[in-house]
């Protein structure tokens, strides 16, 4: 039942000043309008410094995080300030309690109130120690690992990877609708399938979704495999399919909320991307294997310049070159792309990430024609044309000729 915002973000303020209760609190999202908040998420827990308890705040856009921590006495006005940015979802959790507050598209507080009690993984409530070990969102002991025979640093691999999921999983996690759909294309092995669904599906209940997640291959031997694991694992809501990254249909005509692809080799990956756009998913996390297809073009065109005269040069140049491509075709075509490394490079050389977010709305026409601007740029002076720019060929010209009629 909706509720007065004013009163229930005064319940709200109550909860979180009680650091002797308070577990932790999350704000993300954003209300409807033009403004958005500052940061993509804000997290808030009771901690215990050396100078006595705080409050800690640590506010996450994209891969950027900052910390704050101000003394418990003194947090009210950093509260106030939480409390007044544009955020659409509030969660907080206390000893007794969970509270989820979310603003509809009228403004008002819809309240959902729960005991907390009796959960075997909630965490202390009051001020904790900071010096504390890192929180792992998938644990390197999960028996999960042993099923599918994964090493050290595959786990550390998954492990980056979902860590990347969780950055953009509040853009679909709070959309309205009861069900959530993530695939993974070219899935292989499924060590990602798997990892992402167990932590996908702690957040989906947590969101009063149902999740169901698909892993791709086109080995039915793997397939099966997976499939096998899934069974033994118990997993609910996890299923393999047999078929091509391009003829992927996981959901039977339904688009997915979430597309991944972990080390998809050479245009598979760019096929995972054009399968995202073309179902205008939500949330898109590639992580690119090799890059032949530049290579190739760069090589067929006799290219000379020092930075590709030499084979490793070439190969290095034309995995930046590639990875930049896409990069500017998804913003085309309405994402919002960031280009991060997801893990150190001793755990595998392939450690770049493209992680990108449908938009609400198109880009400006200004920014439209700054984008064909360094598209056109970069592959005229390089003569290649990118695999996903002829994959995406029909998208970018209705681009083009929108752009032209401006």
């Amino acid at each position: 039942m909706p509720t007065d915002l004013t009163t229930a973000l005064t319940d709200v303020r109550t909860l979180l000043l009680d650091t002797g209760h308070l577990v932790r609190a999350v704000a993300a999202g954003r209300r409807r309008g033009p403004q958005a908040p500052e940061h993509e998420r804000v997290e808030v827990r009771p901690v215990r410094l050396k100078s006595g308890a705080h409050l800690q705040f640590t506010a996450r856009t994209g891969p950027v995080v900052r910390i704050r921590n101000v003394p418990a006495a003194e947090a009210a006005g950093a509260v106030d300030e939480l409390l007044a940015a544009p955020y659409g979802n509030l969660h907080v959790e206390t000893a007794g309690e969970v509270l989820q507050l979310r603003v509809t598209k009228k403004g008002e507080a819809q309240v959902h109130r729960s005991a907390r009690g009796g959960q075997p993984d909630a965490g202390a409530a009051g001020p904790q120690v900071h010096d504390r070990a890192r929180q792992r969102l998938v644990d390197p002991d999960d028996p999960l690992f042993r099923v599918l025979g994964a090493g050290g640093d595959k786990r550390r691999q998954v492990e980056a990877f979902v860590r990347q999921l969780a950055t953009l999983a509040p853009a679909v996690l709070q959309q309205d609708g009861p069900a959530l759909r993530a695939v993974d294309l070219g899935c292989g092995n499924a060590y990602l399938t798997f990892a992402a669904h167990r932590w996908l599906q702690q957040q989906a209940v947590e969101a009063g979704k149902e999740l169901a997640t698909v892993g791709v291959d086109v080995r039915e031997d793997v397939v099966a495999t997976s499939r096998a694991a899934a069974q033994e694992a118990g997993l609910p809501g996890l299923g393999f399919a047999v078929g091509t990254i391009a003829g992927a249909e996981p959901f039977e005509g339904r688009a997915p909320h979430v597309v991944m692809a972990l080390h998809a080799c050479d245009t598979a990956t760019d096929e995972a991307l054009a399968r995202a756009v073309r179902w205008g998913s939500d949330v898109v996390l590639a992580a690119p294997c090799c890059h032949r297809d530049v290579q190739r073009q760069l090589v067929a065109g006799g290219e000379r310049n020092p930075l590709v005269r030499h084979a490793i040069l070439r190969e290095r140049f034309a995995d930046v070159l590639t990875d930049a491509l896409r990069a500017l075709v998804l913003q085309l075509l309405g994402y919002r792309v960031e280009v991060v490394e997801f893990i150190d490079s001793r755990h595998t050389p392939r450690n770049a990430m493209l992680r990108g977010v449908r938009t609400a709305s198109a880009p400006s026409s200004a920014r439209l024609a700054e984008l064909l601007g360094e598209y056109d740029d970069l592959t005229s002076t390089w003569g290649v044309r990118p695999a996903l720019a002829r994959m995406l060929a029909p998208e970018l010209d209705s681009v083009r000729s929108a752009q032209a009629a401006e």
